[in-house]
């Protein structure tokens, strides 16, 4: 079956390392899915669930979050905004399976019913992405909502957008002068915004701050309990994360996946270093990953694939990873 997206022009960007990127791009999500929530006990529900607080999630923001196990461990990240009637949450498909199931556990003797929506996802990045949302959705907040669905700024110059068919093709028919880009690229502007995201391949493997999460506001402290709250607590007021997520730079001859893992340089050695995350590689053999690693290197540590002797250095996070 022939899908919306294999309809269009969406191409690989030949983009260097020190290009700039487009002003305008729309860029086909084909890989990533959209759970979604609906149902009067939804917000009680997913309260015990997430990690950040849902109760205050206003109808015009969205927040980072994950789905933890009973032992603080990341089902996904994830991010959380209002759409249609009900709530939705983002994440890379190859782990929305998983999710799903698991987010369905409990529900049994919930009003909630949970779906991966058949709504088409497309990313808006660039400095002329704000412009076009507001010529799409109206000028507003942070989620903007219109009939044919719903828009969320996921970092600066990037959105997210979870539209109907309807909505696909307006978006295309009007922004017929911005770049058609494959999911690349929006993994490009996710490592550059050091945005936590869970694979398959890392399915199960971190508590959340080891992805960061507390540093993008994905984890409330001041909310009631949810599933791996303690592990989670324990990990901010006991010190007991001794890992982090970081930027990585270097050369490859492939993309870094999730799932591959780094090696870190110890004195003439190479010891075990961490997993990547997520990755990307430029035209010019130049790549970037963001990679989980111990949180006690020193700044000039020297990292390299496994199998691989090209050397990678760490790039300053956009955000802070101190402690409030």
């Amino acid at each position: 079956m022939t899908t919306w997206y294999e309809n269009q022009a969406f191409t690989a960007q030949p983009i260097g390392h020190k290009d700039p990127l487009p002003a305008l791009a729309v860029i086909a999500l084909d890989n990533w899915s959209l759970i979604t929530a609906s149902g009067e006990d939804t917000v009680k529900y997913l309260q015990g669930q997430f990690t950040c607080d849902v109760t205050a999630l206003g109808d015009t923001e969205s927040t980072m979050a994950a789905h933890c196990d009973a032992k603080g461990k990341m089902w996904a990240a994830f991010r959380l905004f209002h759409h249609r009637d009900g709530l939705a949450y983002s994440m890379p498909a190859s782990q929305a399976e998983t999710e799903l199931n698991e987010i369905r556990k409990y529900a049994i003797f919930s009003k909630i019913t949970f779906a991966i929506s058949e709504d088409i996802l497309l990313g808006l990045t660039g400095t002329e992405a704000g412009s076009a949302v507001d010529t799409l959705f109206g000028e507003g907040g942070e989620v903007r909502h219109n009939a044919v669905g719903t828009a969320a700024l996921v970092a600066e110059n990037q959105w997210l957008l979870a539209v109907n068919r309807e909505g696909a093709d307006k978006v295309l028919a009007t922004l017929d002068t911005a770049v058609l880009a494959d999911n690349t690229l929006w993994d490009l502007f996710d490592i550059k915004a050091a945005l936590p995201r869970i694979e398959a391949e890392t399915s199960a493997e971190h508590i959340p701050q080891a992805m960061n999460l507390q540093a993008v506001g994905g984890v409330s402290f001041s909310k009631g309990c949810y599933t791996g709250q303690e592990t989670v607590a324990r990990a901010k007021y006991r010190g007991i994360n001794k890992r982090a997520m970081y930027l990585l730079a270097g050369e490859a001859p492939n993309a870094p996946k999730a799932g591959d893992m780094f090696e870190r340089q110890v004195g003439e050695n190479w010891r075990s270093g961490g997993t990547v995350v997520a990755g990307y590689l430029f035209a010019d053999g130049q790549a970037l990953a963001l990679a989980v690693l111990p949180n006690n290197l020193e700044e000039e540590t020297a990292f390299r694939l496994e199998g691989q002797d090209a050397v990678w250095q760490r790039l300053p996070l956009p955000y802070s990873l101190d402690d409030e």
